[in-house]
């Protein structure tokens, strides 16, 4: 087969350090090529992957893969995470209107983008199972809807205001906290006490490490065309190659395999259920086909 038979593939995959040697053509395949959608940012896409079925293979929050995947959405996981961190850092609150721990948060109102976006899920299992915190007593406020059309917010959730900020609500009060990106506002500091500790302990007692992105295909492809899924795998084992990932030495927070993944899958899939995201515990074997299953 030539390059000008390769099956062309619609795909939506975001701009990594793991996946620039696929993205820039470095890494390329006799059997697939991509027509990669032009987002800025990968979450603004996921609605279109799980809703819209657009893409034939694509990034996807693994909170989002696992809420669609349990409401029949015909999408398999790839054995590939292309994001993956832990998420410690990323509840703050405003230091200068006092200290606030995680034991205090019961009644408190906590910013959040979308409530069942991922980092905030692991966020709340981390609070709940390591820190003794109610869930249901806290005001989760939220700026935009999910990603899974069918999946509706619990009560304990409210809309901020059309046009609000969600660091300025947090500076001028409004919220207590709230989970925001690497900020560089002093103000805001850690409610997690010392979270880069915090981290390193969660890892060791729990022997996995907190995935946000995955990768995953349409079910149709997989039957239609095995080995086309299997290159897709390939391409994307070569490509975090080429990039040199993981560093000696580091832990890989992009593991690829069933395997390797399991453990991690265990516990997503223990803090939705917590959290009612899915209405039953998934298997983590449910969340693959024979033919991703078994890539080599």
């Amino acid at each position: 087969m030539t390059t000008k038979e390769a099956l062309r593939l619609k795909a939506m995959i975001g701009d990594y350090p793991i996946t620039a040697p696929l993205k820039k053509g470095e890494v390329c395949s006799d059997l697939v090529s991509f027509d990669f959608a032009e987002v800025k940012v990968a979450h603004d896409a996921f609605k279109r992957t799980v809703r819209e079925l657009e893409f034939d293979v694509s990034e996807l929050a693994i909170v989002t893969y696992l809420m669609a995947k349990a409401r029949g959405k015909p999408l398999v996981l790839l054995r590939a995470a292309i994001v993956g961190r832990f998420q410690h850092p990323f509840i703050v609150y405003n230091a200068e209107r006092g200290h606030l721990a995680p034991g205090d948060l019961a009644g408190k109102r906590v910013g959040v983008r979308s409530y069942s976006v991922t980092t905030v899920t692991w966020i709340r299992g981390i609070l709940q199972n390591d820190y003794g915190v109610d869930l249901d007593r806290v005001k989760w406020v939220t700026f935009e809807e999910g990603h899974v059309a069918e999946y509706r917010d619990p009560p304990t959730a409210v809309r901020a205001p059309a046009g609000q900020d969600i660091t300025q609500m947090l500076l001028d009060g409004e919220l207590d906290a709230a989970v925001l990106g690497a900020t560089k506002d002093a103000r805001l500091k850690p409610l997690i006490p010392d979270p880069d500790a915090a981290a390193r302990d969660w890892h060791r007692r729990n022997g996995a490490v907190q995935l946000n992105h995955v990768v995953v295909v349409k079910e149709s492809l997989s039957r239609s065309n095995p080995r086309a899924v299997a290159e897709i795998y390939r391409l994307l084992a070569e490509s975090k190659g080429a990039a040199g990932l993981p560093k000696p030495g580091d832990l890989d927070p992009q593991p690829f395999g069933v395997t390797a993944n399991r453990r991690n899958l265990e516990v997503a899939i223990e803090y939705c259920h917590q959290q009612r995201l899915i209405p039953w515990k998934l298997g983590v074997d449910d969340l693959f086909d024979d033919v991703t299953r078994n890539l080599g």
